[in-house]
């Protein structure tokens, strides 16, 4: 394999099926891609996962980031045993306190390195101004663009201030759509004006602490009437680049998504993801789709389609969070912190207050 297709492969983190790495999946991290994502479907047991990506790193034999979505409530791929409840992130913010949600990431995060997680997929900073969208919901902190941006600010400095690299998700917001873009491509008619107001506001706030940055798989037709963000110059290099003056690694949304799987195809969506400024891609899924994704970008690059000077740069910002986030495996002993009684002091509050609001388990799938 040579530098080029080692450099390519970088832009790439992929999930796989089943308790035990896949050869297809060791053959892709010997090629060289950045990490890891991990799903419910890789989990059995505190015990057993920890152990998984113990191996995973090991095998490595370089540092790989490992990722997973644990937003707290419905969307946690860690749960049950010996795990803390973890809310929705909508009782954080009835609650409305930075210092809860501060503590909140510190939770999340500590249990999260104990089964040797570098990168959490979280927090949602969506503005949940669309009561019949499908997906965001109760996954965001509230309806005012403020309490977004005060919460998710103080959630990512507990995540990080642990050693735990954060994700705010998804950019430029999907909390307004009506679609969901595992099925749908949403589109948004807000002009400039409404983004900047409620949407952006959050990215704005967070855009000076966050690790990462996701991509959503949403047309913004004041921005790009033709292109999602996630493949949108305008959006990627223009509002979160230039106008916000974001500096960290810009993760795209799974690619494996309806939203870009239905409407442009793999070549289109790694091609003008990475001329837009998407630094690493997830591909979740498929082994072929993961390796046809890499040979696109290397044939890309080898023909002039894409600048080899844009894989170098996204390639250096995620050397700089491998650099600061990525850690060795931990002992089992740490397997202690899971679920434990400081944890629960921290939750039990928010558990309290969701459940009377809801009446039901806040934490059910």
């Amino acid at each position: 394999m040579d530098s080029l297709e080692r450099a390519a492969a970088k832009l790439f983190c992929v999930g796989f099926a089943g308790l035990d790495l896949p050869p297809g999946t060791r053959r892709l991290v010997e090629c060289g891609v950045t990490g890891v994502i991990l799903f419910s479907r890789n989990f059995e047991s505190a015990e057993q996962f920890a152990a998984l990506l113990t191996a995973i790193k090991r095998e490595a034999g370089r540092p790989l980031l490992t990722c997973i979505d644990q937003e707290g409530g419905r969307v946690r791929r860690l749960r049950g045993g010996p795990f803390s409840e973890v809310p929705p992130m909508r009782a954080l913010g009835r609650h409305g306190d930075e210092a809860m949600a501060r503590a909140v990431g510190r939770v999340l995060a500590r249990e999260l390195r104990a089964v040797n997680i570098d990168l959490d997929f979280a927090p949602v900073v969506d503005v949940d101004t669309n009561p019949d969208n499908p997906v965001i919901g109760d996954r965001s902190f509230s309806s005012d663009p403020e309490v977004v941006a005060r919460l998710g600010a103080a959630l990512i400095e507990g995540l990080q201030g642990e050693g735990v690299a954060a994700c705010a998700k998804h950019f430029p917001g999907h909390g307004d759509t009506l679609q969901d873009s595992h099925v749908d491509l949403p589109c948004l008619p807000h002009p400039m004006e409404r983004l900047e107001a409620v949407e952006l506001l959050p990215f704005r706030r967070v855009a000076p602490l966050v690790a990462s940055i996701m991509t959503a798989h949403v047309v913004f037709e004041a921005l790009d009437p033709d292109r999602p963000a996630t493949l949108s110059r305008p959006v990627l290099h223009g509002i979160l680049r230039e106008r916000i003056g974001y500096e960290g690694v810009v993760i795209s949304d799974d690619l494996e998504m309806k939203a870009i799987s239905d409407h442009f195809g793999l070549e289109e969506a790694v091609i003008e993801g990475v001329r837009a400024g998407v630094d690493l891609f997830l591909v979740c899924h498929h082994e072929e789709v993961q390796a046809r994704a890499i040979e696109i970008l290397v044939d890309a690059v080898r023909r002039g389609a894409v600048p080899e000077s844009r894989i170098a740069e996204a390639g250096r910002r995620i050397d700089r969070l491998v650099e600061r986030y990525v850690r060795p495996p931990v002992g089992e002993d740490a397997l202690a912190v899971l679920g434990c009684d400081e944890h629960r002091r921290v939750l039990e509050p928010l558990l309290a207050e969701a459940r009377a609001s809801t009446g039901t388990d806040p934490t059910a799938a």
